[in-house]
C-alpha cells in the first residue's frame, strides 16, 4: 500500500513538473499579445533564425552589423529614397521609435545617397528621430533575398527574427504602438 502512494505521489510531481515547465516555455513575439489589423503585414516566421551576416554603415561612416545591436528589441527596416511605399513609411517609423523606447529602429537606406543627403531627406520628410543607416553594396538585399521595398524584420534581443513584413505597414497606429510595447517589454529574451 505505501509503494502504491508513493508511485502516485511520484506520477504527481513529474505532472506538476511538466506543467510547470510548459508555463515557462520561451513565447514567440505574437503569442503576448493580439496582434492589431494595422500590422497584418508582419507575420511570424516559421523558423526563428540570426539574420545571415551583412555590414552597412552608419552616418559617420563607422561600419556596423546587426549584432552591434544585440540586447535590444530591432526593427531593420530596409527603404529607399526613390520608393513611394518606403517615404510614406518614414514618419510612421519614426514615431514608433520615439513611442516605443525598448524598441530599436534600423532603418537602413537600400539607395545611392550619401550619409549628408539622407539624413536631409528623413528631416525633410518627417523622420528626423531615425538614426542614417546606410547599405551602399545591398548586403541586407542579397543576405535576406529581398525583392521588394519597404521590408522590415523583427529581432528579439539575441538577434533572431521573430517576424517579416513585406510592404508598408501603419508603425504609428495607436493599436500598433501598443503591440510594439507589448511585445518588447513581455519577452525578456
Amino acid at each position: 500500500m505505501r509503494l502504491h502512494h508513493l508511485a502516485i505521489a511520484i506520477v504527481v510531481a513529474i505532472v506538476l513538473i511538466g506543467i510547470a515547465l510548459y508555463a515557462m516555455r520561451p513565447q514567440g513575439v505574437h503569442e503576448t499579445a493580439t496582434k492589431p489589423d494595422a500590422l497584418a503585414k508582419l507575420e511570424p516566421v516559421d523558423r526563428p533564425r540570426r539574420i545571415p551576416a551583412a555590414a552597412f554603415f552608419d552616418a559617420k561612416g563607422e561600419r556596423l552589423s546587426l549584432a552591434s545591436f544585440n540586447g535590444h528589441y530591432v526593427l531593420l527596416n530596409l527603404w529607399a529614397t526613390w520608393c513611394g511605399p518606403c517615404v510614406r513609411e518614414l514618419p510612421a517609423l519614426a514615431k514608433l521609435q520615439q513611442d516605443v523606447p525598448t524598441l530599436t529602429i534600423v532603418a537602413v537606406s537600400e539607395g545611392r545617397e550619401n550619409a549628408a543627403d539622407t539624413e536631409r531627406f528623413l528631416k525633410s520628410h518627417g523622420a528626423a528621430a531615425l538614426r542614417v543607416y546606410l547599405d551602399p553594396d545591398h548586403a541586407f538585399l542579397a543576405a535576406l533575398g529581398v525583392f521588394g521595398l519597404p521590408m522590415s524584420v523583427l529581432l528579439d534581443r539575441k538577434g533572431i527574427e521573430q517576424a517579416k513584413a513585406v510592404g508598408p505597414a501603419d508603425w504609428d497606429n495607436s493599436e500598433a504602438i501598443a503591440y510594439m510595447r507589448t511585445v518588447t517589454a513581455a519577452n525578456p529574451s
